[in-house]
């Protein structure tokens, strides 16, 4: 079967947008097609983008070769339900909703079809996103894989993870984005009541960020040492670190990820 598109987004929110846009430095805007509920929005992705909208879902879905679902768990089930009909098992089902597993993805089908299931982060707007994907490889070709995998690193980087952990993806890369700007935002707070000027105390944060990210990721030195280079003794890192220590920055955090992955387990009933 011949698709008039490689790639077809159902639903154009922060996420969705974020891919398509990252989509689009390796693709080009007539791979690509969407459907968006919302007239105002899909207008302003197709001024953004370039990206033509479909008539409906269903015909998205009929058109395109890979299928993403880009809504929110409580509204994929009723979704799912008005494209199952253009749905084959030519196709293949992207799915980035956090909380809902293949199986349940099949079932709403009612067909056996072939699932991608993914959770990725907004940084994936700048080409820098994070993506957990699972899927099962037996039932997708070579060729298939390497094009998923172009998917995802299109965006960003991409880890194959088994889907009982798909969960915790949420908690430690799909949320964590927003547990990383608040941080940002209480540093630079911290640079202002000093006399730093809001945007320079941003600069800096973000720089210090940006680097020290890069430095995991380019070193592979536990994130301990790293900490243990900048923590000289007797030094004014080491009294910052023995501060955070006692407010209980790590218990904080782990909290917070205990919540979220909680009500990742509740998602579809809220």
């Amino acid at each position: 079967m011949n698709f008039s598109y490689r790639f077809g987004f159902i639903g154009t929110g922060n996420m969705g947008f974020a891919i398509m846009k990252g989509l689009l430095k390796t693709f080009s805007s007539e791979q690509i097609t969407f459907y968006e509920k919302n007239a105002q929005r899909a207008e302003d992705v197709t001024a953004c983008t370039g990206v033509e909208m479909a008539k409906n879902g269903l015909s998205c879905a009929f058109s395109s070769q890979y299928i993403i679902l880009a809504v929110k768990p409580q509204q994929l089930k009723k979704v799912v339900a008005e494209i199952r009909e253009g749905i084959s098992s030519e196709q293949i089902l992207v799915s980035i909703a956090p909380g809902v597993s293949i199986a349940e993805l099949k079932e709403w089908t009612g067909k056996d079809c072939r699932v991608v299931r993914a959770m990725p982060n907004t940084p994936a707007l700048v080409g820098e996103g994070m993506t957990g994907v699972c899927y099962d490889e037996t039932r997708f070709s070579k060729e298939e894989q390497e094009t998923i995998r172009n998917f995802f690193v299109s965006f960003g980087r991409m880890v194959m993870v088994e889907e009982r952990l798909m969960d915790a993806v949420v908690c430690v890369s799909g949320s964590s984005p927003a547990y990383v700007y608040l941080f940002m935002e209480a540093l630079a707070d911290s640079g202002v009541r000093y006399g730093l000027p809001r945007n320079v105390a941003y600069e800096m944060v973000a720089q210090a960020v940006l680097g020290s990210a890069k430095m995991l990721l380019e070193t592979g030195e536990h994130p301990g040492r790293l900490k243990d280079q900048v923590c000289s003794p007797g030094g004014t890192t080491i009294e910052a670190v023995a501060a955070l220590e006692e407010q209980g920055l790590r218990n904080a955090i782990l909290k917070a990820c205990d919540a979220c992955y909680k009500k990742c387990k509740n998602l579809k009933e809220t």
